[in-house]
């Protein structure tokens, strides 16, 4: 067949049915084309539906521009009744300023509004409204009705609006103040009412818009019913706690830690949740800007990172927090609904949240409390923070510092007198990982005297159910070498013991501690770690024979461009063709594991799906899952020794409250509720 120029996309269809039968031509959709033609401007009624589409969302986005107006009046009293989820009515009532006669008419007109005069204005917004379209986009899909009075005047004005048809202003008894009823929302838009949620589900939406408004003006007394039934009824109040407190109470009102920091014209200042205390989402961060609650997803992560390794995967933390700042360092006209800002240096607040949060957190003592479970009795305890966390007293910051903690391994060395048969690098403090079998007392080494034996302790040289000091530990891969786990202490030292060879049971001036020793022992070779690889790769135990291991596509694509990275925590790879890599080196206290268990498990992290992590969030998940392996496990036996060494250590660390995955290290029994639960009270 000869084949010549096809010019149009139809013969080309007809050239292919002829090629091939069985293929159909393809058909092309008719476009439709509009003539060009004069162009008109929108009418009102169609321009305010519009902008209604924009702000008004739902019922609650009518509440929440009209409790800014309210405040913006200066209001001091503010109640809000509701009928049917707020599709049926919604009523605001204040003591504001009020609004006079002749700007009632302009009240509900399109871009008319007090907040402004002239484009100066604009770059310096301190109301909380400002657009002049928040009562014209709400009247027009809805039955209005507006009363309000000014202070000079002896009776009020009433003004109503049908679908964006105003009738004429007449007086009114009214007090000074406003009040502003809507009824029947979206009435003649039937598509935007079809798409609203039950009865319920929009008065969840008012009542988180009415909490956001409420925390942030605590000094406003405020009130919200739904038909008989009152949802909030909250007095004026100075301290922002108590408000805090008739929103979430007491479980959340007690976690609270105060924070504050001023840098040049910015001030931090507010709440954060102790890391004890929780939520699965984070709808319990908020944050206001000079009076405004926002949304920003550059100081949410601020937040997250400040807790990073104080809370658990999937949990975030919980923060009331206000930022006071100049109008002009920030630019709040970038959305409809006023939500979203941009600030002009939102690199430096990332930072001063970031670290005001950090040192709170590093100067209090987060140790988790525990506190009696009223519903259980005597019998059931869970976690607590002190009452008042401006009373806890500040960790000494000789304690946390850096290079204290290098000196007090030293120190700990001697203490203990001895090392784990592992062979260690000699910069790793003693108290470390332990073989895969359970660890025998006696099965150390003198410190500085390599293959020699301790001399055994007490503790270590009887052992429960021994019939004699001199008997010899069973081998480490024997089944026998796991002491029973019983009830009673395994090993005591002078600061604490152990039981069910799992948890250290210690006290302090306050009361009992209860800590559990893999969860502890993973925090400090954590910091050992970060500490370590900040300036130079982990030690390494290089292989005789390089060991090939086989991985996926996707593994071996992640081990190869992290190569440097893995480099940094002592597992060294390179290609060795295909989807084979060679593994030359691994770290040396992970010598109890087969190099490719360590790469496969290193790689976990960095195959994670989703956005992909930073590199810094990599490098902390892998040195996150070394100290997990290397660390002690539940079922570990510790000598008296170890036990006191650990405890020692707890004290030299940043963050030892919790491990590195969240969990708390550790859980405190105070006198007074020990004194409860016996009944001495």
């Amino acid at each position: 067949m000869k084949f010549e120029r096809v010019g149009t996309l139809k013969e080309w269809g007809q050239l292919l049915s002829a090629v091939v039968p069985c293929a159909s031509a393809p058909s092309l959709p008719a476009r439709k084309v509009f003539a060009m033609g004069k162009i008109n401007q929108l009418p009102p009624a169609l321009v305010n539906k519009i902008a209604a589409g924009e702000v008004i969302e739902r019922p609650a986005s009518v509440v929440k521009e009209l409790l800014e107006n309210s405040i913006d009046a200066g209001a001091r009293h503010i109640e809000i009744a509701l009928e049917g989820g707020g599709t049926e009515l919604i009523r605001i009532s204040d003591d504001g300023c009020g609004i006079s006669q002749e700007d009632i008419p302009l009240a509900v007109a399109s871009h008319a509004t007090s907040k402004l005069a002239d484009v100066d204005d604009l770059f310096s917004i301190r109301t909380l409204g400002f657009r002049g379209e928040a009562l014209a986009s709400i009247a027009e899909v809805s039955h209005l009705t507006l009363r309000s009075r000014v202070v000079h005047c002896e009776s009020g004005y009433q003004i109503e609006v049908r679908g964006g048809k105003a009738s004429a202003v007449h007086p009114v008894g009214h007090p000074v103040g406003t009040t502003i009823e809507v009824r029947q929302l979206f009435f003649n838009t039937p598509v935007r009412r079809k798409f609203l949620k039950t009865p319920q589900t929009e008065t969840s939406h008012i009542t988180e818009a009415f909490t956001r408004i409420a925390l942030a003006y605590p000094q406003v007394a405020m009130k919200l019913t739904h038909g008989h039934r009152i949802l909030h009824d909250l007095p004026s109040v100075d301290n922002w706690r108590e408000r805090i407190a008739a929103f979430f109470g007491p479980e959340i009102c007690d976690a609270l830690i105060w924070v504050e920091d001023q840098q040049d014209q910015v001030r931090l200042s507010g709440y954060v949740a102790d890391p004890a205390v929780s939520r699965g989402n984070n709808r319990m961060q908020y944050l206001f800007l000079n009076g405004r609650h926002i949304r920003d997803r550059s100081l949410q992560h601020a937040l997250a990172e400040s807790y990073r390794g104080l809370l658990m995967v999937g949990r975030f933390p919980i923060c009331f927090l206000r930022l006071e700042m100049p109008p002009s360092l920030v630019d709040v006209n970038v959305h409809p609904t006023k939500m979203e800002v941009r600030f002009q240096d939102g690199g430096r607040l990332y930072s001063q949240l970031l670290k005001t949060v950090r040192h709170r957190f590093l100067t209090t003592d987060l140790t988790a409390k525990a506190r009696i479970d009223a519903s259980h009795g005597s019998q059931g305890t869970a976690w607590e923070s002190p009452a008042t966390w401006s009373e806890v007293p500040a960790l000494s910051g000789a304690a946390r510092s850096e290079d204290r903690h290098w000196d007090a391994y030293a120190e700990s060395m001697a203490t203990i007198g001895a090392q784990r048969s592992l062979p260690l690098p000699d910069s790793i403090p003693p108290f470390q990982p332990f073989p895969t079998g359970r660890m025998g007392g006696r099965a150390t080494a003198l410190a500085g005297e390599p293959g020699g034996t301790s001399p055994a302790s007490d503790e270590e040289s009887a052992e429960p159910g021994s019939d004699s000091a001199d008997q010899s530990p069973a081998p480490l891969d024997s089944p026998t070498s796991s002491p029973p786990e019983t009830g009673h202490p395994s090993s005591v030292s002078p600061l604490g013991f152990q039981i069910h060879n799992r948890y250290l049971v210690t006290q302090d001036d306050q009361g009992m501690v209860v800590i559990d020793q893999h969860a502890l022992h993973e925090r400090i070779l954590y910091e050992q770690l970060r500490h370590k690889t900040a300036s130079r790769p982990l030690e390494t135990q290089p292989l005789l024979v390089p060991e090939p291991v086989e991985l996926t596509p996707a593994e071996a694509a992640a081990a190869l461009e992290h190569q440097e990275m893995l480099q940094r925590v002592g597992i060294g790879v390179e290609p060795f063709g295909g989807d084979t890599v060679l593994v030359t080196s691994y770290p040396a206290m992970l010598a109890n594991m087969r190099p490719a268990d360590v790469l496969h498990a290193v790689l976990e992290p960095l195959m994670k799906g989703g956005k992909a992590p930073s590199a810094r969030d990599l490098f902390d998940d892998v040195l996150h899952l070394l100290a997990c392996k290397a660390a002690i496990k539940a079922g570990d036996k510790l000598s008296a020794a170890e036990i006191t060494a650990l405890l020692e250590q707890r004290n030299h660390y940043q963050d030892a409250h919790h491990c590195p995955h969240g969990r708390p290290t550790a859980l405190h029994f105070s006198r007074q509720q020990l004194d409860k639960m016996f009944g001495r009270t």
